[in-house]
């Protein structure tokens, strides 16, 4: 398919047919499974995805790129829209189903968090991103890399990074090198629901503070009985708090205000 890509829509199209297969082989297509992609772009893999009998829709915001796959795969499900504004829960057509895309770098973030906060998520996601987004997505406490992604993404999901590709496998190469990560939404959060708003102030507030020690940047949110009764340092940093300690500390604010 000869498309010149838009830089607005953040297009970068696969081009290579090594990092092609060794996509399509992680995500591993059956027959008949309903696959949602997002931004299908030239088709290619949403080509191999058809190719493995694979019930599939596709998300595409470009208008010239849905219309040539319309025309050219006439039995394809094509919802020409933002990616951002889709409920996906619809696409699934009531069953188990698969999401899979090379996402525009500008909106990865969001739409991770638009996905992972779907009624009725997929059983898993396989996405190409930017390699410093799934290096973040998947940290560990104590690194550079560990934060506010890192907590939200592992809180929603088993976070699984694949393997690295470099810009030479895209028209046109990006500035960046990429990463295939792939994530299984967990039956539930390992924070509970009546405790989400008060963890995500405390690592929101933690976090905006990194440099400070915890009994700090919480200042005013926590009390010193917090950190004693959890037994959470407060001198320590927030970056060598693990999900579990962030999540008790918000256990402990909720009781408290109850």
């Amino acid at each position: 398919m000869n498309h010149r890509a838009r830089k607005r829509f953040g297009q970068n199209f696969l081009v290579d047919s090594t990092v092609i297969d060794r996509i399509v082989a992680s995500i591993a297509p059956q027959p008949g499974e309903r696959i949602v992609e997002i931004g299908p772009g030239r088709q290619a893999i949403t080509g191999p995805l058809i190719a493995a009998g694979a019930d599939l829709a596709v998300v595409e915001i470009d208008r010239d790129l849905a219309a040539s796959l319309q025309q050219r795969r006439p039995h394809l499900e094509v919802v020409c829209e933002d990616a951002l504004k889709v409920d996906f829960s619809a696409l699934s057509s009531g069953r188990r189903w698969r999401l899979v895309g090379n996402l525009p770098y500008n909106i990865s973030t969001p739409l991770l968090f638009h996905v992972l906060q779907q009624n009725e998520p997929p059983v898993d996601m396989h996405f190409m991103l930017q390699k410093e987004v799934v290096d973040r997505m998947t940290a560990a406490p104590g690194g550079g890399d560990y934060g506010r992604l890192s907590l939200a993404c592992q809180n929603l999901a088993e976070v699984t990074p694949l393997f690295q590709v470099g810009p030479e496998a895209f028209d046109p190469r990006p500035r960046v090198d990429s990463a295939v990560v792939r994530l299984q939404p967990r039956p539930s959060p390992r924070v509970p629901t009546v405790h989400q708003a008060a963890f995500d102030q405390l690592v929101l507030r933690a976090f905006s503070m990194r440099r400070k020690t915890l009994r700090n940047s919480l200042k005013g949110h926590v009390d010193p009985a917090a950190f004693e009764a959890t037994g959470i340092d407060p001198v320590a940093r927030p970056e060598t708090l693990s999900l579990d300690a962030f999540a008790a500390l918000a256990a402990y604010v909720v009781e408290q205000t109850s």
